[in-house]
């Protein structure tokens, strides 16, 4: 037995065709999280460098003490420490 027989196992098979272009894999995560939904009785706004739940408050509300409306409409995305958000992140702002 030679060594290239050594390495010789079972049949070789064809490779396998490169997936179509724009072909996803099923089960497969996005790319991008999909964006709230805007309706009419909210907006939404992706959060930027610098930016505070007080911030955007007073950009919609007028009012920075009316951050806790909106973080109680994002408490899923934004965690449990109202202080910690992240620029690209996206809320929902009730109106």
């Amino acid at each position: 037995m030679g060594l290239s027989d050594f390495f010789k196992k079972g049949k070789e098979e064809p490779a396998k065709p490169a997936p179509a272009k724009g072909f996803q894999q099923p089960n497969a995560a996005p790319a991008q999280p999909a964006s709230p939904p805007n309706t009419p009785n909210q907006d939404v706004y992706t959060v930027s460098s610098g930016d505070s739940l007080s911030k955007i408050a007073k950009k919609f509300y007028g009012d920075a003490g009316s951050w806790k409306k909106i973080y109680e409409a994002n408490k899923a995305t934004i965690g449990s420490n109202p202080d910690l958000i992240k620029p690209g992140q996206q809320f929902v702002i009730p109106r």
